[in-house]
């Protein structure tokens, strides 16, 4: 099965890939791997904004890691031709933001880490950092940035 009949099988869709929202490129080949900007929170209606702990929960959270790792995915695509182009996903850096204190990070990276491996498999496991900050980018609720293989 290929990685968009998964996703399709998981009943979703990638959104458009993302554009630089500065001075910096969406993704970037260095030896065998490539580097992908961090990307925010996003969906349909726009960003997906909030404050884990404050108004926003756990779950709230989840969902959005989970849209951000939609578009590294489209991102991925959009730089590789095709999701089963990748070998492996190498690490994601995810970034909650959230109130002083609060120390579920990881379970709100899950929504990223859990899509990765329900897509690919034993090659969707990564290394990662789950970092509670106390802002985001346009009041964005998580950033996801990531690191993949590309197969030879």
């Amino acid at each position: 099965m290929t990685a968009d009949e998964r996703l399709s099988e998981l009943g979703l869709e990638l959104p458009p890939p993302p554009a630089p929202g500065g001075t910096y490129v969406s993704a970037k080949r260095v030896g065998e791997l490539l580097f992908l900007a961090g990307v925010i929170s996003s969906g349909p209606a726009g960003v997906i904004t909030g404050v884990v702990g404050e108004g926003a929960t756990v779950a709230d959270g989840y969902a959005a890691a989970r849209a951000c790792a939609l578009t590294q995915l489209a991102a991925i695509r959009r730089e590789l031709g095709s999701l089963d182009a990748v070998a492996e996903v190498v690490s994601v850096n995810g970034y909650v933001n959230c109130v002083a204190g609060f120390t579920e990070s990881p379970a709100v990276i899950n929504g990223a880490s859990d899509l990765l491996v329900q897509l690919f498999g034993e090659a969707g496991r990564h290394v990662r950092a789950a970092v509670g900050v106390n802002a985001l980018p346009r009041a964005a609720m998580v950033e996801i940035q990531m690191t993949v293989r590309p197969k030879a």
